[in-house]
């Protein structure tokens, strides 16, 4: 295997999770059916990396059967974690926040209740678990004084 390309999910609502997606999470829309939307990482030269499908009905998941658990998308620097984490907080969206030493994650729910992972890797990070995360600390430690001035 090389790398994951796309990830295709069953939604009850495909309008919904489109404008949580784009407008929360920064994917840009493809193609878009009635019951269908393909959603790209801004910058990629995929077709798609996500594929919402609408299952009208479809019940919330349920924690006690198995699963996926996650999935997980990776930030390009550090403010852009700030910036999600914001906008996931402001949706109601934020369910965890964990700093992995190799990476600082947030864990959010969909429209639906399906879990991801918003992440960015830390440069030279050495795993330590799972602690909680101080994202405040984080910036100021890894973003320059004039970019931490305009968050």
């Amino acid at each position: 295997l090389k790398r994951l390309q796309h990830l295709v999910l069953w939604v009850s609502d495909v309008e919904r999770s489109v404008r949580f997606y784009r407008d929360l999470l920064g994917f840009e829309v493809t193609k878009q059916y009635p019951n269908a939307a393909f959603l790209k990482i801004p910058g990629t030269q995929d077709d798609h990396n996500l594929g919402l499908f609408e299952q009208t009905g479809a019940p919330k998941p349920d924690e006690s059967v198995a699963r996926m658990y996650h999935s997980a998308w990776e930030v390009a620097e550090i403010t852009d974690l700030v910036r999600a984490r914001r906008r996931l907080i402001e949706a109601g969206s934020l369910v965890g926040q964990s700093d992995h030493g190799v990476s600082l994650s947030l864990y959010a729910k969909d429209p639906d209740g399906l879990e991801f992972e918003v992440f960015w890797t830390v440069p030279g990070g050495v795993p330590v678990g799972t602690r909680a995360l101080n994202l405040d600390a984080e910036v100021a430690r890894w973003a320059t004084p004039r970019v931490q001035a305009n968050l």
